[in-house]
């Protein structure tokens, strides 16, 4: 029987990088063949500019080129979706009405960083961003890189707007994040991918992976498993998936291994990054090689 969830916004999302170029300007073409990589492989969403984009780092004319020219690559095979994320709400505003000018179909919006306002302005932060657009809304709870949570109560209040759909949930606590599907409506994806599973089997709609990039078939399949109601083939697949969510996202730095291991994999020509995100030591990408051997993701002789 199946137990699919609502997917407003698709089930196997990915956050995806930002190529850049070795001159440090964005790679234009290489986040085409990216994008277009990742939806060969089973991502039916594509966020662009969010954390593992290096959203902090571009700037809003990059930011929309990277949306016209995705969306270009796309076509109607997936659905792109933009962050709008700033610790100046006027700035996060400005991102969100000139993503949807750009083309976006949805927009991720998180607490404001580094200011820790008030519940009352985390919500009146997030609603500017809300209002001032027509797209669909995904709120972004992650107070491990804001530093301030979003309450059951700023979350409720958010949810009676009819454009909130989702959250996408990386504060760790699925409990939490249960009853609050329930409180609220709103559908679930999983901000965490070593929390995938439970999610998925709580109720949760999707995923937005960072380690989509290397693997997004087997989240594809874990989905269709979870909605069939074949939880033990589902939990197979997290069994097999740890590995890689470990290499990739252990040290907390997925934009970084996330670049690594595409290059690694032949999909994406340089890793550079802008600062103050470093690229990944050797060590740690001869380690990111030999799981993605493992696991069977590297081309033969890569």
């Amino acid at each position: 029987m199946s137990t699919a969830a609502s997917r407003t916004f698709g089930s196997v999302g990915v956050a995806m990088v930002t190529p850049f170029t070795p001159d440090g300007e964005v790679d234009v073409d290489a986040a085409c063949a990216l994008a277009v990589s990742l939806v060969d492989d089973g991502v039916d969403t594509v966020l662009l500019s969010g954390t593992t984009g290096e959203a902090p780092t571009t700037h809003l004319p990059e930011k929309q080129l990277l949306i016209r020219e995705v969306r270009a690559a796309l076509g109607e095979r997936a659905m792109v979706i933009a962050g709008a994320g700033s610790n100046d709400t006027a700035h996060a505003v400005r991102i969100g009405v000139g993503s949807q000018e750009a083309g976006a179909q949805g927009l991720l919006v998180n607490a404001p960083y580094y200011n820790r306002p008030s519940q009352e302005g985390v919500y009146r932060h997030i609603m500017a961003v809300v209002e001032a657009t027509d797209l669909p809304i995904m709120i972004y709870d992650i107070p491990g890189r804001t530093g301030v949570r979003i309450s059951d109560q700023t979350l409720a209040r958010l949810a009676e707007h009819p454009r909130v759909k989702a959250v996408k949930d990386a504060t760790g606590d699925v409990e939490q994040g249960f009853e609050r599907m329930e409180s609220t409506g709103l559908e679930y994806y999983s901000g965490d991918d070593g929390l995938n599973f439970a999610w998925l089997t709580h109720g949760a709609s999707g995923v937005v992976s960072v380690v989509a990039h290397a693997d997004a078939h087997s989240w594809r399949e874990m989905i269709a498993e979870v909605d069939s109601g074949d939880l033990a083939g589902a939990r197979a697949v997290a069994q097999r998936m740890r590995p890689l969510v470990r290499a990739m996202m252990g040290g907390g730095q997925g934009a970084v291994m996330a670049k690594e291991a595409l290059v690694l994999q032949g999909r994406l020509p340089y890793a550079g990054l802008r600062l103050p995100l470093v690229r990944a030591q050797a060590a740690e990408v001869e380690a990111l090689r030999t799981t993605l051997e493992a696991c069977g993701l590297l081309a033969q002789g890569a």
